[in-house]
């Protein structure tokens, strides 16, 4: 039987991650992982206890609309409820935005940049005009001339995997002109609550800006990236329409109860944000005196790192050491010389530096 097939769903291209799933060898969860950029705290204390008390859930279809956690994030971000949506991790949301918003349409997307904004578009038939450059900040007029006849926009901040941050000031030139000519503004926050110098978050521009929307997970600033927990931020007319196309029961009901608890720590974040700032000056620090390697300034959990050595080389140098990098070769916009490390706990960030003095 021959099965007719979507040209763009035959040509589909997965994305590449990080992650101990992302090698071909069989998973180590022992593997000192610095190809994730989770939260080097992990996640709060609290939800282990949240887990357990949870488990008669396994048994129960969770809410659909994810009510309860809603209700959380409504006093948490400060937005209305009937603004949220709430994904199975902040990927899925990409894709529904992508499916319900840009189908066969031109979209931008500054590199290098999280892969997956290229993915859903393409999935969806919109052609994508590249903008090469490694800070917004500089090149914030070359995203406002280039935003005529696009009709949405792809933006991560800060960005990975370079780690750098744009200032507010900078992105309300950006989604103003992107306003004034009825293009939409993908924002990707999902690392913003891990940067330890400033809040340059622009959730409070959704009250003047219906073009925007704001995309958040729990996977990096709580370190939930095994339950999956995304969501996403907009107009109630885009928000409506997110809701109704989302696939039934998306969010399982043990990660709606973590995420309410993880959502409830006042001081994880604070924590988690002190950790970051200490380890990654030690981390550009460290590297940055080894003969062959240079550090991006960072300003988040994560380091962009130049390597005279090919990245997919010294990943597996690396791997016989029993540490993991991500190979950046995959990013559009980088050379084969760029590996991007996570910002983990003292005692292993040793043991990376160590490895990499030896290579």
């Amino acid at each position: 039987m021959r099965i007719a097939i979507d040209k763009l769903v035959e040509n589909h291209k997965v994305a590449v991650h990080g992650g101990i799933y992302s090698i071909p060898q069989k998973p180590n969860l022992h593997l000192l992982d610095f190809s994730s950029n989770v939260n080097p705290l992990g996640y709060p204390n609290a939800v282990k206890n949240t887990f357990r008390k949870n488990l008669s859930l396994l048994s129960i279809y969770p809410d659909p609309n994810s009510n309860e956690l809603r209700n959380t994030l409504q006093k948490y971000t400060g937005i209305s409820k009937d603004q949220i949506v709430v994904g199975n991790g902040a990927t899925e949301i990409i894709y529904d935005f992508s499916r319900s918003f840009l189908k066969k349409q031109k979209v931008l997307i500054p590199v290098p940049t999280f892969s997956e904004y290229e993915s859903a578009s393409r999935l969806n038939g919109s052609s994508i005009t590249y903008l090469r450059m490694m800070d917004i900040n500089k090149n914030v007029s070359a995203i406002q001339d280039s935003l005529y006849g696009k009709k949405c926009v792809f933006l991560c901040n800060p960005n990975n995997p370079t780690g750098v941050l744009t200032k507010k000031k900078n992105m309300h030139k950006i989604i103003e002109s992107a306003y004034e000519t009825s293009s939409l503004v993908f924002l990707d926050e999902c690392f913003i609550e891990l940067v330890p110098s400033a809040n340059e978050s622009v959730v409070s521009y959704l009250r003047e800006f219906d073009n925007l929307f704001i995309l958040r997970s729990l996977t990096k600033s709580f370190g939930l990236a095994g339950i999956r927990i995304g969501y996403g931020l907009g107009n109630k007319k885009m928000i409506q329409i997110l809701n109704r196309i989302k696939i039934p029961w998306n969010v399982n009901g043990i990660a709606q109860q973590v995420a309410i608890k993880a959502l409830s720590d006042k001081t994880f974040l604070s924590k988690s944000k002190k950790m970051i700032k200490s380890e990654s000056n030690f981390l550009i620090k460290s590297i940055s005196k080894i003969s062959g390697f240079s550090c991006y300034h960072s300003d988040t959990n994560f380091i962009l790192v130049k390597s005279k050595l090919r990245s997919a080389t010294l990943q597996k140098k690396l791997l016989k050491k029993n540490i993991l990098v991500r190979d950046c070769s995959s990013f559009r916009g980088l050379d084969k010389n760029h590996i991007r490390i996570a910002v983990k706990t003292r005692k292993e960030n040793l043991k990376l530096v160590e490895a990499l003095k030896k290579l």
